[in-house]
């Protein structure tokens, strides 16, 4: 229900609302460049319309007044499609003009508000799930719902362990400072093409272990070596967090030195290796060729673990895969049997690689430029940093494709 003293919901609060399948509208009115790179999105089908704020004002020559020309444009364009028993959401790049919008469509009697910060603070949005809770530890999901990109914390005996952190490390030192624990670990799955890693800031920050595959240390198309502090993540290794450990397997595949990691033996944190919907893409190196192969015989191993294994994934390419609560996690024997990409692995290695090869989607240049940044190659700046991060994430293989 629509709390008419408010103009405007945060990003968390829009979030709980998409989770509930409410009754919501969403009218953005960025360019369609824009619109089509990333948009608000839940795990609901949400009705979306996009209509630049350029072609919605209906500027009059003799008035300058951006309220009125607001009214006219909707009065305009937008009277038969726009529903009125629906909450309208209104979303831009900063929220500064869809702030208008939302103003005019009130005004007009439409149950409209302001998505706070825009696109801009919806990229920056991230929430925290319990997806765990033992005697000896606890495990957390850390979404990042904009860019599908997923983290993990584990807290045992005050220690806390953080797993492929996005570069906004203040969302994690919160949620284990708020728990009483101290950082002790930090981990990255793999050099990420996607997003920036927090994970060697975190590290800084706290005086801890950074720890990375070596073979991830190295820019895959530069050959360029990092220029980072890391503690070299080796197969089989076990890293103490706590009354527990967490032990990395190898699986190479995504990326040469991409690694999984097994909590207590009952998680996997797979990284990029097996998402819920799909599985990842092998060619971010340049090398789908030489990769593939490799990726099936990782898919093959870690398809070996006990099917109650509970498989965390580094990504969330479909939202629509969250459970009620808004997290992504799965049993790996009933996921071995609805994910299309491991029902490909038993096929055989050739099926296998003319399923990948024919799968993989769209390569975006900004993702090397953001290995050269997660390795110390360049160090950009906070406009920088969130223009290469504008869009989800495609380190899975596309749906479509592989149809």
């Amino acid at each position: 229900m629509l709390d008419t003293l408010k103009t405007a919901w945060t990003p968390a609060v829009a979030w709980e609302h998409l989770l509930g399948a409410e009754r919501l509208f969403i009218l953005d009115v960025r360019n369609p460049d824009e619109f089509e790179r990333w948009r608000v999105e839940g795990p609901h089908d949400t009705p979306t319309i996009n209509v630049p704020y350029f072609e919605l004002l209906d500027l009059d020559e003799d008035a300058d007044d951006v309220d009125a020309a607001v009214l006219r444009g909707i009065r305009a364009q937008l009277s038969d499609r726009l529903p009125t028993d629906h909450t309208i959401l209104t979303v831009c790049g900063e929220g500064h003009t869809s702030e208008h919008l939302a103003h005019g469509l009130r005004e007009l009697g439409y149950p409209a508000l302001n998505l706070e910060g825009g696109m801009e603070a919806w990229g920056d949005f991230y929430y925290h799930r319990v997806v765990g809770n033992h005697e000896r530890y606890t495990v957390y999901q850390v979404i990042r719902p904009a860019r599908g990109d997923l983290s993990h914390v584990i807290i045992s005996d005050g220690e806390a362990a953080v797993i492929d952190p996005n570069r906004h490390v203040g969302v994690y030192e919160e949620l284990i400072h708020a728990r009483g624990a101290r950082i002790t670990q930090v981990l990255d799955t793999h050099a990420h093409a996607d997003h920036i890693s927090g994970g060697p800031e975190l590290a800084r920050r706290h005086r801890v272990p950074y720890h990375l595959h070596p073979y991830d240390a190295i820019h895959p198309m530069d050959m360029l070596p990092a220029r980072i502090d890391f503690a070299p993540l080796y197969a089989d290794q076990s890293v103490r967090v706590g009354a527990i450990t967490l032990r990395a397997l190898h699986v190479p595949g995504h990326t040469l030195g991409m690694v999984a990691f097994l909590v207590d033996e009952q998680y996997l944190v797979s990284g990029d290796s097996i998402f819920l919907e799909s599985i990842a893409r092998p060619d971010l190196g340049g090398a789908a060729e030489a990769w593939t192969p490799l990726f099936h015989d990782s898919l093959q191993r870690l398809l070996a673990l006990p099917e109650d294994t509970v498989v965390l994934p580094g990504h969330a390419t479909d939202p629509s895969v969250a459970d009620t609560r808004g997290r992504f996690c799965a049993e790996l024997g009933p996921l071995r049997r609805s994910n299309p990409g491991l029902r490909q692995v038993d096929a055989g290695p050739e099926p296998f690689r003319s399923y990948i090869l024919g799968s993989l989607p769209h390569f975006p240049k900004a993702y090397i430029e953001i290995k050269r940044v997660n390795i110390g190659l360049v160090q950009p700046d906070e406009e920088e940093a969130r223009r290469l991060e504008v869009g989800k994430n495609v380190c899975a293989l596309s749906e479509a494709a592989a149809a």
